[in-house]
């Protein structure tokens, strides 16, 4: 890598490099190559620029995915600014919380919400509220494309921050995880190298850019490769099928999998010219594993990561790739299983996976003792997953010591979820679970207790959360029940409810 650690500065080589090779082709036909793409992100961040947007200051992103969204990320990371994407699900009350505690300079929002964040942004004094590429004047599309794209690309240190992305926390409040250019780097870097990319790889990309999979993982490594990206706006089975055979990699959540498994037209032989599978952000079940071989002859390559780290370990490109294991350590970083004191594991006992490198994140975003709890004097972070090493070090979640839900590739926090349940009239209190889920690999369900003198209506309980959280947060079961299992000390025991509510879907 070069003296300026700006990620940007790296992924401008490639694409000088790479200038008249397609970096982006949609269904529609139309293609962006990577001179195009320099240009495009040079006028972006000159209209970032007039918006006094400069080095550290946060751009906070809700909008649909678009390449528009990717030169906007791009042109973020090229003026030294950090940027910040959000679920495009968030409701207003939730954007209302990032934008107090992140303090950005500008927010950038769908044209159909635009007009209802603006008063929301201004009292958390947001100086700016933009579109992305609505038609008509007045977005930051129109505005970049009558500029010349002159910027210079900032000149950053390896932990200047280049994203701010929020995380669940213990509490229910989300946490903002500060990711550098290190950070982001290391990881793509790494990530090309272990999975082989090479000159003619084209990746498939059909997940979203608001998370880390989409945006770092997938995006990242094919810029860094001067990857073309076929680019689809969400993921549609039959949308993926027609370009499966102008593909060679392809990255997706476990439900891609199994919906692409269940659709007729997903043969064999449309999997030919494929050089890798690769599955990640929630468990892939093993069955799910066995028949996606059986039926394409790729064994999926799944990989182990979060948001405070990127991409951790990953099953080899050149080797066994078992079900149900997530692999080795990526090259530079280190793991380990550690007991409650926080002393390593003998091999092969179950503890909480500690791990350090330069992929981890520099801490929490102005939560400085939340930083000290999670990140030890020697620089090992507490991912809070249980995990069990084998002797050759390849390791293997078995559970989560925090209570996260990974649904759809999407984390949830139960916490959350409760703290309104237990605002709706007739609720005496609630437990929020995971179960398995063959398409989203988990699902949310609600354990409700109603009061004693209430009949408690649960459809009305999940219209009434409705219009209060985004739609992936929603419990897809609520059960009612006279009390919840609790153990001596009173704590609720939610091993005991999954274990109870565990077969609600089919497993595959």
């Amino acid at each position: 890598m070069s003296a300026n650690a700006n990620l940007y500065a790296a992924i401008e080589t490639s694409a000088r490099r790479a200038a008249h090779t397609v970096a982006f082709s949609q269904p529609d036909g139309s293609t962006l190559d990577y001179a195009e793409l320099l240009a495009l992100v040079g006028r972006y961040a000159d209209a970032l620029t007039q918006h006094g947007v400069g080095r550290g200051d946060r751009v906070t992103v809700q909008v649909e995915k678009s390449l528009g969204n990717v030169a906007l990320y791009l042109a973020t990371l090229k003026v030294g600014a950090v940027y910040q994407p959000l679920n495009t699900a968030y409701t207003a009350a939730e954007l209302d919380y990032f934008l107090g505690d992140a303090e950005p300079v500008l927010l950038v929002a769908d044209p159909r919400r635009a007009d209802t964040l603006r008063p929301i942004a201004a009292a958390r004094g947001v100086r700016h509220v933009e579109t992305l590429d609505a038609e008509g004047k007045g977005s930051l599309a129109d505005l970049a494309a009558d500029l010349p794209g002159e910027t210079p690309t900032a000149v950053c240190a390896p932990d200047d921050l280049a994203a701010l992305l929020y995380t669940s926390g213990t509490t229910g409040r989300s946490k903002g995880a500060m990711i550098t250019h290190r950070n982001l780097a290391s990881n793509a870097e790494a990530l090309r190298e272990i999975w082989a990319f090479q000159p003619g790889d084209v990746m498939l990309h059909a997940l979203p850019i608001f998370h880390v999979h989409g945006l770092f993982v997938a995006l990242n490594t094919a810029l860094l490769n001067g990857s073309p990206t076929i680019w689809l706006p969400k993921f549609d089975a039959d949308a993926v099928i027609a370009q499966l055979p102008a593909a060679t990699v392809m990255m997706g959540v476990p439900t891609f999998y199994t919906r692409l498994l269940a659709h007729p037209g997903f043969t064999r032989q449309l999997c030919a010219g494929m050089r890798l599978f690769i599955a990640g952000s929630a468990p892939l079940l093993a069955e799910t594993h066995r028949r996606f071989e059986a039926a394409t002859g790729h064994a999926i390559l799944e990989r182990y990561g979060m948001t405070e780290c990127g991409m951790i370990t990953s099953n080899p490109y050149d080797g066994e790739r078992l079900p149900g294991s997530v692999g080795y350590a990526l090259p530079d970083v280190s793991v380990r299983v550690v007991g409650e004191d926080g002393a390593e594991l003998p091999r092969g006992e179950v503890g909480m996976l500690a791990t350090n490198g330069p992929n981890r994140f520099l801490g929490y975003w102005r939560m400085p003792e939340k930083t000290a709890a999670e990140i030890r004097p020697d620089g090992f972070f507490i991912t809070g997953d249980l995990a069990s090493m084998a002797p050759d070090g390849r390791v293997t979640i078995v559970g989560r010591g925090k209570d996260l839900i990974i649904s759809g590739g999407l984390n949830i926090y139960p916490k959350e979820i409760e703290m309104e349940i237990d605002q709706f009239p007739g609720v005496a209190e609630s437990a929020v679970i995971g179960v398995p889920h063959a398409d989203f690999g988990e699902a949310v369900v609600a354990v409700v207790v109603p009061r004693p003198d209430a009949a408690l209506d649960e459809a009305a309980l999940g219209a009434w959360l409705g219009g209060r959280l985004a739609r992936f947060k929603l419990p897809k079961h609520i059960a009612t029940v006279e009390e919840l299992p609790r153990n001596t000390m009173g704590k609720v025991q939610k091993a005991a409810l999954r274990e109870r509510y565990g077969t609600l879907f089919p497993a595959g």
